[in-house]
């Protein structure tokens, strides 16, 4: 069928049956070695994945042997082990997958083992794989009862909790054939997955003398140190004791010894069901209700038993299983690196005293308030042709006769391009970019602040009214500076054509705010409240909104990229500046100065009044989408760059929010060290420190 004959990479064999692959003779390879030597000629790594691992390779080998260079057991585990592993395995616990890489046991490894390694975590079954590998000492291919006990035993110290090799269990798995005792590779991945579960039932006997059905709380402690010390925190390490306070007595069941290591053994169904429940939880919180709940709906059968719901509540309650916890809550049972907040941090920080914490918070708004003008600035000359076109078309009263001097927005682009040149979408820009800088900075700094203060620290939530009085009171905020500059503007922009069809000379800024005066420079400043408090409160309601509900920020850590932050911030200005738009009606005509034959507004109401009398009610949407295609473009563009002077340009001194980091959110992307780590995992089922001490010998 194959014009070319392909190599054979794994030799026939049942690895359940000792027959097949015991090696014919004591002088013969073994078939293991022989598919692996198969394995190293045949499999071809991609090109680009090969130069990665040389790279790897050169840049930690150190010993060199007949001009090549070699791997020893220290360069080898700094250049499998993650280099920031959220698990609580030591580095140097990484040394035991030495023993499966030196395959010429010599105590070093070649590219050629290094290559071979690589090659083989990229099985999907690498984990079992390895520790397989592992407990075979003499690459027979097969386990023997010796081998499995000898490997065991030399991972458990003298005061280690004694381990009955002769019990009714192990005899399950290790049948004999033709004499021996031997345990193949897939019977080895079931023993290997059911063997805390017999070493907890083991220990707890051996710990119950009396037969009672209790344990002391302090040998629950040294059994789980034993059997699971390195997947939990050192918090929930301090507190395991306290398990016996759920049940009066003093004393701890072995129901209670179960359910713990039920919920360490599925920690990372725990996580996904408390994050999945406190993220659709109204108030960003849950009790045990909501978690069992949660699972139940999610999952076809019950995953947690009450019990097991009432021990993850009560370690990250505190004790205090009834209460309502959020995210940040679970974090010490979670995450077995988690350090109290008042723990000395990486580079000796402590918690700062209040005064310290003030000065911070209001270098911190300056810092903001300055990104804010830069971000408003940026926004607003990407957009600014659509904002003079905007102005131009809402000033033109349609009632006068001979004002009607443009048919529609493109028929203005059109006229001012001709008349004006294109420098003319840009009369009134100094003024705008004067303004703009505190009139955005402002914005967003109120905004983040009333946001912050009204925010749950621990669950991040806040509630939809003050989402909407913290943009309002940013739009409320910032018309002190937007109304002067705002008005100069507009009499600026409508001075292109207007001025020209009257014959008049157009005026520069400084002539308009004299004449004007201070009061002159709040005129429409009611109007500018009008339209700027509920833009800004729906505004930033909806870009929030957007973020969250939408793109899912913040769900799995996740953060958003360009393209998705633009479009949150784009669409959230749409029914933001359509609805606001009669206000900017009103203001631009209290705003202008009133020609010969045009209709004179003495305030809010008289404007309102008189343009829906004279014009219409479709008047008071005059440019309406114009200020869509304005507003839209110009806030997603600015809140864009706030957003990535935030993230580039971060305050020094700044207070991270209350994230919980763990394994699920890593963001581990190189999968052949996530297997060698989680192959590990599987060997430190035999003895939580397991590594820390020699490994056996070959």
């Amino acid at each position: 069928m194959w014009p070319i004959p392909l190599p054979r990479i794994f030799i026939p064999a049942s690895c359940d049956d000792g027959s097949s692959i015991a090696p014919s003779s004591p002088k013969s390879p073994s078939r293991a070695l022989a598919a692996i030597t198969s394995l190293k000629d045949a499999v071809k790594a991609p090109e680009n994945e090969l130069r990665r691992w040389r790279k790897t390779f050169d840049s930690n080998a150190k010993t060199e042997s007949g001009g090549e260079k070699y791997l020893d057991r220290d360069s080898f585990v700094e250049a499998i082990a993650p280099s920031d592993d959220l698990s609580k395995i030591g580095r140097a616990q990484f040394a035991i997958l030495f023993k499966v890489a030196d395959s010429s046991k010599r105590g070093l490894v070649s590219w050629d083992d290094f290559a071979v390694f690589q090659t083989l975590l990229k099985r999907p079954d690498a984990d079992y794989w390895i520790a397989f590998q592992y407990f075979d000492v003499d690459s027979s291919g097969s386990i023997t009862f010796d081998e499995f006990k000898n490997v065991f035993s030399s991972n458990l110290t003298p005061d280690s909790i004694p381990f009955d090799f002769d019990c009714d269990w192990v005899k399950l798995y290790l049948g004999k054939k033709d004499g021996a005792h031997v345990l193949g590779y897939s019977e080895f991945t079931q023993l290997m997955k059911g063997l805390q579960g017999e070493r907890l039932r083991q220990a707890f006997k051996y710990f119950d003398k009396d037969q009672d059905g209790f344990i002391r709380p302090d040998q629950f402690k040294q059994i789980i140190m034993e059997l699971a010390g390195h997947k939990l925190s050192n918090a929930v390490i301090e507190r395991l004791p306290t398990l016996c306070t759920l049940a009066p007595g003093g004393k701890i069941s072995y129901s209670e010894v179960i359910a713990f290591h039920n919920v360490i053994r599925e920690m990372d169904m725990v996580e996904r069901v408390i994050r999945e429940a406190v993220r659709k939880s109204k108030d960003g919180r849950i009790d045990q209700s909501d978690f069992l709940n949660y699972a139940a709906a999610t999952s076809r059968y019950n995953l947690f038993t009450p019990m097991e719901a009432s021990i993850i509540f009560h370690f990250a309650g505190r004790g205090i299983a009834s209460q309502r916890l959020a995210l940040v809550d679970f974090a010490q049972f979670l995450n077995p690196r988690w350090r109290a907040p008042g723990d000395l941090d990486g580079v000796g920080k402590t918690k700062t005293s209040t005064s310290s914490d003030f000065l911070t918070g209001l270098a911190k708004s300056a810092y903001s308030f300055v990104q804010g003008g830069f971000a408003g600035a940026f926004g607003a000359t990407i957009v600014y042709p659509i904002d003079l076109v905007k102005t131009r078309m809402q000033n033109q009263r349609s009632n006068v006769v001979g004002q009607l001097l443009y048919r529609n927005s493109w028929d203005c682009v059109q006229k001012v391009f001709r008349n004006e040149g294109f420098l003319g979408f840009y009369r009134g820009l100094g003024p705008q970019l004067i303004g703009v800088a505190p009139e955005k900075a402002i914005k967003l700094t109120v905004n983040d602040l009333i946001r912050g203060a009204a925010m749950d620290p621990e669950t991040g939530r806040i509630k939809l009214h003050w989402e909407m009085i913290a943009g309002g009171c940013a739009g409320g905020s910032q018309v002190v500076f937007t109304n002067p500059l705002e008005i100069v503007k507009i009499r600026l922009q409508i001075q292109g054509e207007a001025a020209k069809a009257e014959g008049a000379v157009p005026r520069g800024a400084v002539h308009i705010v004299r004449q004007l005066g201070l009061l002159g420079l709040y005129k429409g400043a009611s109007a500018c409240l009008l339209r700027d408090v509920p833009f800004s409160a729906i505004y930033f309601t909806a870009y929030n909104h957007m973020k969250k509900d939408v793109y899912h920020e913040g769900h799995h850590n996740k953060k958003l990229g360009f393209m998705e932050t633009l479009i949150s911030a784009a669409v959230a200005g749409m029914p933001a500046a359509y609805l606001t738009t009669p206000a900017d009606v009103v203001k631009t005509r209290l705003q202008v100065e009133a020609r010969k034959g045009e209709t004179h507004y003495k305030g809010l109401t008289d404007a309102f009044v008189k343009i829906y009398r004279e014009e219409g009610y479709r008047a008071l949407f005059k440019g309406g989408m114009a200020r869509v295609l304005r507003s839209s473009p110009q806030f997603g563009f600015t809140l864009v760059a706030y957003e990535y002077l935030h993230k580039f340009l971060q305050f020094p001194w700044e207070s991270r929010p209350a994230e919980v980091h763990t394994l699920l959110t890593s963001g581990q992307d190189d999968m052949a060290k996530v297997r060698a780590r989680n192959a590990l995992k599987i060997l430190l089922d035999v003895h939580g420190d397991i590594g820390k001490r020699s490994a056996p010998s070959s």
